[in-house]
Order: structure tokens, then C-alpha cells, then sequence
């Protein structure tokens, strides 16, 4: 088991350890984590090895082992913590791309929100990077990944309704990064 959790290294490892199974979620990861080096740069000098860490272990959550309230972000913010993860880390995996929204759908909110959401550039970075990597580990344009999600779920289900109304959330995200990157950013 990795000892720095919250290293690139160590949070590859893990991931590597859990989601390869997969198929396309190992890719999607791979990809974001990629994504999240690649967008760094909107994140202090300090944040980055974090962000790259929480953008590895992100989905972590969807590995079946680790299946518990079938929440993604959830399950995977407990498992962290259960190892042992520096709170920052599991806080950015229970809160990645708008998950409170989803959380009300399937009532779990007060579940999530043992896990304080940090209003940071990273977190928003985190959301960036995820938010233009397709499932398959494509590179998509924001508007482009939430057609892609509403599309591949069905109008009225829990994911459907939650990224309908976390869009806007999630584009001021999006938006906040690619202002820090400056002119000529990713996305």
C-alpha cells in the first residue's frame, strides 16, 4: 500500500491497484490525472502534487470492493480516510465535480457532508480537469463532457437531474481555472 497517499506516486499506485478493471474508468483517470499536471499551473506551487493526487484518486470510489452507499465520491472519501489519507485529500475526492449535487439526489447529503467542501482553486482545477476528460479518457471541451453525460444517462435518473443542476456550479469552475491559466489555456 502506498505510503504517501497524497503524492502522485502514491495515489497512482492506489488507483492502479483498484481501477484497472474497469476498462474506461482506468483510462478516464489516467486522463485526468494527466489533465490535472497539465492544468497545475492555476494552483499554487504547494496545491499541485495534492491536486495531481486528487485527480488520480477521484473515482476511486466506483471500484467494486470499495462499494458501499454506491456514491462514488462517498465511498471513495471513506475509504481514504479509512487508510489513513490527509483530510484535504479525502475532502477533494467527497466534493470532485459538483458531488453535493448528486448527493441530494440520492439522499445522502448529510453523509457527505461529514466532509467539509473546500472552495479552492484547487478543487476548482480538480473540477476543470474532470469536467473536459471524456469516459474513455478523451479530450473534451466543457460543454462537449456535460452533452456527453446527459446523453449517456437517461432524463429524470439521479446523474441526469444532479449534473443538470451542478452545470452551472461546475462551469464557474471550469471558468476560474482557465482564467488563472491565463490566455491561451486548456479547454
Amino acid at each position: 500500500m502506498p505510503s504517501a497517499l497524497d503524492t502522485p506516486q502514491g495515489a497512482a499506485e492506489l488507483a492502479e491497484s483498484l481501477l484497472p478493471p474497469l476498462g474506461n474508468r482506468w483510462l478516464h483517470t489516467q486522463a485526468v490525472a494527466a489533465r490535472a499536471q497539465g492544468v497545475s499551473a492555476a494552483v499554487s506551487e504547494a496545491d499541485r502534487s495534492l491536486l495531481v493526487a486528487a485527480a488520480w484518486l477521484h473515482d476511486i470510489g466506483y471500484a467494486p470492493e470499495l462499494r458501499d452507499t454506491g456514491f462514488h465520491p462517498l465511498d471513495g472519501a471513506r475509504y481514504l480516510e479509512q487508510l489513513g489519507a490527509p483530510m484535504r485529500l479525502v475532502r477533494l475526492v467527497a466534493h470532485h465535480s459538483g458531488a453535493v449535487y448528486e448527493a441530494e439526489q440520492r439522499g445522502l447529503s448529510s453523509e457527505l457532508s461529514v466532509y467539509e467542501r473546500e472552495d479552492s482553486p484547487v478543487l476548482d482545477a480538480l473540477i476543470y480537469a474532470d469536467m473536459t476528460t471524456g469516459p474513455a479518457g478523451q479530450s473534451f471541451a466543457f460543454g462537449r463532457r456535460m452533452d456527453e453525460i446527459l446523453e449517456r444517462y437517461e432524463v429524470g435518473s439521479v446523474v441526469h437531474t444532479a449534473i443538470s443542476k451542478a452545470r452551472p456550479y461546475l462551469a464557474a469552475a471550469v471558468e476560474r481555472t482557465a482564467a488563472r491559466l491565463g490566455a491561451g489555456s486548456e479547454g
